[in-house]
């Protein structure tokens, strides 16, 4: 069993259409602009600035405002304003299914138990997968630097699906990892499929898909995954440790990563794709 979006699992139970759901994804999208895009709208911040201080987000583990507040480009005020107003125009995805009329206001509760079901039973399952392995507190601090990093780098929502099985493995088409030497090595590696490495890069890059072609995907899929570890040794290592980090890598298989030594092959989701998280 898997973890799953709202979404897809309204999907894959025929609850809603594709053509439903993407119309839903969309609007949701339109009602939680990015703090960026709501300082540039109302004037606050350039489109120069918003990205200056992006760019700043993947080197650090801030928030947007804390970081525009230290550059002095915004005051208190002007985020109160700009939380204020992301908030109040916040939808939850199931409301804008109702709103669209693809449910009932009772169909969409009843979906919802069943989801909720769905998830805890799925976050058990992978808890007993992770739970006694070596590299479990590892793989703990991968997921949730996942769950931090896609909102900000590439505007989609992530979540641990479950173990990894073969045929998954398999299905990667591409894959990026890291390694860096320490007293305790690490790896981490993203596999996926084409279409998810395009659509990842595309939100990485900010960039439209015509100007992305392989070569600049896979370069973005490796500073990535370089980010990736670079959250995951802040959280794993001590301060103090020594290690050296090996430029991103596209040699190897997520299979044949997986198989290397003492690993763990997590199934993720996100609004950008399902992919292959490797930690070892």
């Amino acid at each position: 069993m898997a973890a799953k979006f709202l979404g897809q699992f309204l999907l894959e139970r025929g609850s809603i259409t594709s053509t439903q759901l993407l119309a839903a994804l969309e609007a949701q999208r339109a009602t939680n602009p990015l703090l960026g895009e709501l300082a540039v709208h109302h004037g606050m911040l350039t489109a120069a600035q918003a990205r200056r201080i992006n760019e700043r987000q993947r080197a650090e583990d801030r928030r947007f405002g804390d970081i525009a507040r230290e550059m002095g480009l915004l005051d208190a005020a002007q985020l109160d304003v700009l939380l204020a107003a992301q908030k109040s125009g916040r939808k939850l995805f199931g409301e804008i299914l109702v709103e669209q009329g693809a449910l009932s206001r009772e169909r969409l509760e009843a979906e919802l138990a069943a989801h909720r079901q769905d998830l805890d039973e799925a976050n058990h399952a992978l808890a007993l997968g992770i739970a006694g392995h070596a590299l479990a507190d590892t793989v703990t601090s991968a997921i949730r630097v996942c769950n931090r990093l896609f909102p900000r780098l590439l505007d989609s929502q992530c979540q641990a699906a479950g173990i990894a099985d073969a045929a998954t493995l398999a299905g990667c088409e591409v894959t990026a990892h890291v390694r860096i030497e320490a007293a305790h090595p690490l790896l981490v590696g993203i596999g996926c499929a084409r279409a998810t490495l395009q659509s990842m890069a595309c939100a990485f890059l900010s960039i439209a898909p015509e100007q992305c072609d392989d070569e600049l995907a896979l370069d973005a899929l490796g500073e990535l995954v370089n980010v990736l570890m670079g959250y995951v040794v802040r959280d794993t290592l001590p301060d103090d440790a020594s290690y050296r980090a090996h430029p991103p890598s596209t040699a190897l298989t997520a299979a044949d990563l997986a198989a290397t030594g003492n690993t763990l092959a997590l199934t993720m989701n996100s609004q950008r794709g399902a992919f292959v998280l490797v930690v070892g």
